[in-house]
């Protein structure tokens, strides 16, 4: 992990829901070095589900040896972020650092997303970062080494991140136009950035989207807190960045990167956003427009493992009903003890219709149709990307991610279905 320098030491940090998750770590690093930190989040009350207030928060940051102003504040009202910005100069006698970190997240389609959750994302993510930016820029301005840090991601035109959840991606992107806007408006003044995980990090959020289990393939919110921090000591010089966490630390010396892991050897998600290898930690805007042309090859992260072979190829077979058959052939009461979920496929394209795995009842089975019990797992997908999905060539975690898989559970128990039913290697 990144060591404190002592940098932040009587810093004043404002940050936006920072009761718990990626905005309390951030605020927990910046305490260590002795800074004020100014909690502007909504939760006052404890919450019947998710954990952390800002009073819990505020004694942590003074546990960890930082000075906390805990301020109610929900980014959708103006006048709440007015009054807490100014009750925090008030305290502290300005403000030298801004985290824009409250966010909204609904992963809806179009004609899904209602018209509730649209305004609740575009009022937390866009309206709420580009107001308290507002707000906080002329104390800014007066710091000596002022910074505004966005948790948004770069600006990947690629239609595959916003077909899926077009308003959330067109939210989060509201907020990277805000980097990109007041970079150059305040160049010189005060340093704009954007900060966005290389793969799913654990918090409520990802708890909720992923189900239980998610975490095994997931980082600790300590890699972001420490990428901030980097950023957040770096000369006002350094603006107008989007910088992916763990390239940042590459270049920073930091090469152990298990001790971010919530379970180390165990494979990660990779996080929305990004579908092509970044090599540099601080990538300028005008790199991520719309590419020419895009191969699935470059969305897959790491090294493939040894797959079972499908044959797909052949005049006579057809993919999925041939894929369907090879995952028969390969069940044993082992993977039905072990796994015990029944799954049931919507494919579209050749091939489409309703398919099934039992994993659960009596030895297993699999094939066209709706399975023999109720399911507990529901999908939908292309009949392409299902073949893709079932010899190795497209990760579960990966398909679920970017919009591919569509499912009604949680994408861990799908992926250790089709783990378990790959590791024995199929042959046809």
């Amino acid at each position: 992990m990144l060591p404190n320098t002592g940098k932040l030491a009587g810093c004043t940090l404002f940050i936006t829901g920072a009761s718990r998750g990626i905005g309390k770590a951030i605020a927990l690093k910046a305490a260590k070095d002795g800074a004020n930190v100014v909690i502007a989040a909504k939760t006052a009350e404890p919450h019947r589900t998710l954990q952390g207030t800002i009073y819990t928060a505020a004694a942590e940051i003074e546990a960890a040896g930082g000075k906390a102003l805990p301020c109610v504040v929900n980014v959708r009202e103006e006048e709440q972020i007015i009054n807490a910005v100014e009750k925090a100069v008030k305290t502290f006698g300005g403000i030298d650092i801004l985290v824009n970190n409250a966010s909204a997240i609904s992963l809806t389609g179009t004609l899904e997303t209602e018209t509730k959750k649209v305004n609740l994302m575009m009022e937390v993510n866009v309206r709420g970062t580009y107001l308290t930016s507002k707000t906080c820029l002329p104390y800014l301005k007066k710091s000596r080494n002022p910074h505004i840090l966005n948790l948004s991601p770069p600006l990947n035109l690629n239609p595959m991140w916003f077909k899926n959840h077009c308003a959330y991606t067109i939210s989060k992107y509201g907020m990277s136009m805000c980097v990109l806007g007041m970079a150059e408006e305040f160049k010189g003044e005060v340093a704009v950035n954007a900060l966005w995980p290389k793969t799913a990090i654990h918090t409520a959020a990802m708890d909720m989207l992923g189900g239980s289990g998610v975490e095994k393939q997931c980082r600790k919110t300590d890699i972001l807190a420490d990428a901030a921090y980097c950023i957040l000591t770096k000369p006002k010089s350094f603006t107008g960045n989007f910088i992916i966490d763990e390239d940042l630390l590459r270049e920073e010396g930091v090469k152990d990167f298990d001790v971010y892991a919530i379970a180390p050897g165990q494979p990660l998600i990779p996080d929305f956003f990004l579908d092509v290898p970044i090599d540099t930690a601080a990538v300028k805007q005008g790199r991520y427009g719309a590419s020419q042309e895009f191969k699935e090859e470059k969305k897959l992260s790491g090294s493939q493992p040894e797959v079972p072979k499908v044959n797909t190829g052949s005049t006579s077979a057809k993919p999925v009903a041939e894929t369907f058959r090879v995952i028969q052939g390969a069940m044993s009461e082992e993977y039905v003890r072990t796994t015990q979920g029944v799954f049931q496929f919507e494919l579209s394209g050749d091939e489409g219709g309703t398919w099934y795995i039992d994993l659960k009842t009596n030895g297993g089975s699999a094939g066209f149709g709706k399975p023999p019990v109720t399911a507990d797992v529901f999908m939908s997908m292309s009949s392409d990307d299902f073949v893709k999905m079932f010899t190795g060539k497209l990760k579960p975690t990966m398909a679920f991610m970017s919009g591919k898989l569509r499912i009604k559970d949680n994408v861990v128990h799908v992926s250790c279905a089709v783990t378990a039913l790959a590791q024995d290697g199929w042959s046809s």
